[in-house]
């Protein structure tokens, strides 16, 4: 009981005051002895309500250990200036984004169009609409029973003639039972 009693009355004579946070937090630390390993400890005190995402990175490096040394207010009122002086060119670069961006999307716009006018008139005679050939042409020939037709007029017609093989229904495996052995199945090619 009196080592109880000697930690809690440790926790509050033995902390150390690092320092306090724009948003008014409070920052400790204190050395413990823990299983005959001297180890500090630090903790943040709230002002008002506990609100974590009121507490700056540089103060989390801290608490996490990831710093060894507490930030000074010289070094926030850099980082904070350092901050607003990115806020201000990023919205200062959308800005001109807003209204020379436009300009130049636009004009980009019509040079892609006249460039891919002019290619269409080339190779079909036609301005605009897509070219259904060339988008034919990538998939595989027609499979066996399938027949390609093209019309005079440039049209690409399709007929499928009845096949005598059955079509599987599925390409999951099928079975149950003594018939079906795991780790058999392989996807269909």
């Amino acid at each position: 009981m009196s080592k109880l009693l000697s930690r809690i009355a440790g926790f509050f004579s033995n902390r150390t005051f690092i320092g306090v946070d724009k948003a008014g937090n409070r920052y400790f630390t204190r050395k413990e002895e823990i299983d005959g390993i001297l180890k500090e400890k630090r903790w943040v005190e709230f002002k008002g309500e506990q609100d974590p995402t009121s507490i700056s990175v540089e103060w989390i490096c801290w608490l996490n250990g990831q710093r060894k040394v507490a930030p000074t207010p010289e070094e926030m009122m850099e980082l904070e200036a350092r901050r607003e002086r990115v806020r201000l060119n990023v919205a200062h670069l959308s800005c001109l984004f807003l209204f020379f961006g436009k300009k130049v999307l636009k004009k980009e716009e019509e040079e892609r169009k006249a460039r891919e006018g002019s290619r269409k008139a080339v190779s079909s005679g036609k301005v605009g609409g897509p070219d259904l050939k060339s988008f034919i042409r990538q998939f595989p020939s027609a499979s066996e029973g399938d027949k390609v037709e093209q019309a005079s007029d440039g049209r690409i017609k399709e007929t499928h003639e009845e096949k005598e093989e059955p079509i599987p229904e599925s390409s999951e495996p099928t079975g149950s039972g003594a018939t079906y052995k795991p780790g058999t199945w392989q996807p269909p090619t």
